[in-house]
């Protein structure tokens, strides 16, 4: 969580000083006398080539999809732990981090709606919030649909023609409980 905290912090400071007004007055003089230096992003010649730069950084749907990947490994297991408040937690950050996604590529968001966050999505954050609510219940319908979301993700890959992601570690783990 640090991590992703300092990487929110990190770009917001890159926006603020990659997104800025010129940094000089009306006399030509460099308002910030050299503190802000020659950056990555205040080298760039316009606006429009730092937010460019900007893009290129904050990369597409993959660096939603390793958020999602790492929150649903936490889902799994909280959900083997019994640990629902936690599962919970991470499943309603998944749905921000896909949506977070298609915002930077739009063209993945008709099959993560239709196969992934319409549905099976909605199913598990239903059962997890009934399981949260009586504290002593079976976890078996928690469990099932996680395992229709899981069907639902590794079926979002094939639509997205990436199925070798569906061959990986977090998908052979997360093969039942």
């Amino acid at each position: 969580m640090q991590k992703c905290n300092a990487v929110t912090g990190l770009v917001t400071v890159l926006l603020l000083l990659g997104c800025g007004d010129d940094t000089r007055n009306d006399t030509g003089n460099d308002m910030h006398n050299g503190v802000l230096g020659e950056g990555w992003l205040l080298e760039k010649e316009s606006h429009a080539a730092r937010f460019e730069q900007l893009e290129s950084y904050l990369g597409g749907f993959s660096s939603a999809m390793w958020e999602t990947g790492h929150r649903y490994d936490v889902v799994h297991a909280a959900i083997a732990e019994g640990n629902h408040a936690l599962a919970d937690y991470h499943w309603q950050k998944i749905r921000s981090a896909i949506r977070n996604g298609y915002t930077k590529r739009p063209a993945r968001q008709a099959n993560a709606d239709a196969l992934f966050l319409e549905g099976p999505w909605n199913a598990l954050a239903n059962a997890l919030k009934e399981a949260k609510e009586n504290e002593g219940a079976n976890g078996a319908a928690v469990r099932e649909a996680f395992m229709d979301a899981r069907s639902a993700c590794m079926a979002c890959h094939v639509a997205e023609d990436v199925p070798f992601m569906n061959d990986q570690a977090l998908f052979r783990d997360s093969d039942g409980f």
